[in-house]
């Protein structure tokens, strides 16, 4: 069984395109880039699971258009309209989509802020956007946050703990 603390979000599905079961994939972590064969992570029924790519080609540089493994028609498709894609933490801790670290090295790290302190659990770097975003799990809802290097006040790697000093009104927006 797949745990939600064991994956971070990677993306998420868009809408079938076509009338074969091909949908829109809009991916803020390379999942090509992995060896093997490529898969993807969904949460159906409160339980995640895994669904391999069968075909895949792009469109944008960060969406695609996937086909997955046993869904072959528009209406099965449109069942994974507007769901979050996952992918697992083990295969890409320590690993930046383009290999040199950053940000992506803090995922699962436990986030505080100075004023505010404990924020939650980094559960992934959103790269699809003009400026990298952090998401942060927050009380139940997804909290995303600039990646400023000038905000990072200490990294302890030990205690996988990252402090950061938020601008005021941050998290009120």
């Amino acid at each position: 069984m797949i745990n939600k603390e064991d994956v971070c979000r990677i993306g998420y599905l868009t809408k079938p395109h076509g009338v074969k079961g091909e949908i829109g994939l809009v991916l803020s972590y390379d999942i090509f880039a992995q060896a093997g064969e490529p898969f993807l992570i969904c949460e159906i029924e409160g339980i995640l699971v895994p669904f391999f790519i069968e075909t895949w080609r792009s469109k944008t540089d960060t969406v695609c258009l996937v086909k997955l493994e046993l869904i072959d028609t528009e209406e099965a498709v449109r069942e994974f309209s507007k769901r979050e894609v996952y992918y697992p933490l083990r295969s890409m801790e320590g690993e930046a989509p383009d290999g040199g670290g950053g940000w992506w090295d803090f995922v699962g790290y436990t986030v505080s802020d100075e004023t505010h302190g404990l924020l939650g659990e980094l559960r992934a770097i959103d790269e699809s956007t003009a400026n990298t975003l952090l998401q942060i799990d927050y009380a139940g809802r997804e909290l995303l946050i600039p990646a400023v290097e000038e905000w990072l006040i200490s990294a302890v790697h030990e205690n996988k703990e990252l402090k950061l000093s938020l601008p005021p009104g941050l998290l009120e927006l």
